[in-house]
């Protein structure tokens, strides 16, 4: 199986199954608010096939705040229904963001493809995951609308 998306020009989007139980997406390009709607509604679509989904993000040169929120919320996701979503980032654009943003300690990476997709116990950015999710959640319960919340001086 290989599906390719139609989404934005600047985001190519494919699926490769990779065994019966696992998908990986391979994402290039620019994952900005236009294209991160075509990621979520991607990832969705796979995780709904496939019980472990790799995606790999080292042909991302530009990964925005809109590409983390899909990447968090497919996460979600794939925990609620007892699916994994693992991430090969090798870009260091991406690996920047996910950093920037505080959510590497939230992912599960693996240094291959091949590796996740096969490897059950790959590693998590840190040691409590639920300790990141809460952090980000808190931080997400900060706005209101799409506007942060201006810190009290």
């Amino acid at each position: 199986m290989n599906v390719s998306s139609d989404a934005p020009a600047d985001i190519y989007l494919r699926a490769v199954q990779h065994s019966p139980d696992a998908r990986v997406v391979t994402v290039v390009g620019e994952v900005s608010t236009p294209a991160a709607l075509a990621l979520a509604n991607f990832l969705v679509a796979q995780l709904a096939a496939a019980r472990v989904v790799v995606v790999n993000l080292d042909g991302v040169s530009l990964l925005g705040s809109a590409g983390l929120s899909a990447l968090f919320e497919a996460s979600e996701l794939a925990t609620r229904q007892h699916r994994a979503l693992r991430l090969v980032c090798n870009s260091p654009t991406a690996n920047w963001a996910l950093a920037a943003a505080g959510l590497q300690d939230y992912f599960t990476f693996a240094d291959t493809v091949p590796s996740a997709a096969k490897n059950p116990a790959c590693r998590h950015g840190g040691s409590d995951v639920a300790l990141a999710r809460r952090r980000y959640r808190s931080r997400r319960s900060g706005r209101r609308g799409n506007r942060p919340v201006a810190p009290a001086i």
